[in-house]
């Protein structure tokens, strides 16, 4: 009987319909709403402090300079690549403000992977795109947000902020 209650309730889960839906925790443990950003797009960034794509952050940042009116850049730490973001969220915000200068907003430290996987990052890597589907494979992978919420595109890490296949779109 529970086996049959419990079909019944994932039968009537829907998918969200958009980013806009999830609740976010920012970096200061404050809340982050995606949904304040409706009407621009949104480039989410899953970060790392100590990665070899970490010098991405400065792009991330002019990228969020210039294109202030198109689109809002949102960073999101994660640890699941070679333990490459170990600290707290407060050594996180210290290090790309004193290193980068980030003013753009930053979600709390996330998961992006596995079986503890932040839901946004679940509906993210399993969202229809004209790119791929599938797992996160390292840091500083992007996902470009239309603004009415959607996936649009899916950037490998290697892509930078500001290679014209992500500027082209804004």
């Amino acid at each position: 009987m529970k086996t049959l209650a419990l079909v019944f309730a994932l039968l009537f889960i829907t998918a969200p319909a958009s980013v806009f839906e999830f609740k976010l925790k920012n970096i200061d443990g404050g809340k982050l709403s995606l949904a304040k950003y409706r009407g621009k797009k949104i480039l989410i960034v899953n970060t790392a402090s100590k990665c070899g794509f970490t010098k991405q952050y400065k792009d991330l940042q002019t990228l969020s300079e210039q294109y202030k009116d198109k689109v809002t850049v949102v960073g999101f730490p994660a640890n699941n690549f070679g333990g490459q973001e170990p600290g707290t969220e407060q050594d996180i915000k210290t290090f790309c403000h004193d290193n980068f200068n980030v003013t753009f907003p930053m979600s709390g430290k996330v998961s992006v992977l596995g079986l503890d996987i932040d839901p946004l990052f679940q509906y993210l890597t399993t969202a229809p795109n004209p790119d791929f589907t599938g797992d996160v494979k390292w840091n500083f992978e992007k996902f470009l947000i239309d603004e009415n919420g959607k996936l649009i595109h899916r950037y490998r890490s290697q892509v930078t902020p500001l290679d014209p296949q992500i500027t082209k779109e804004l």
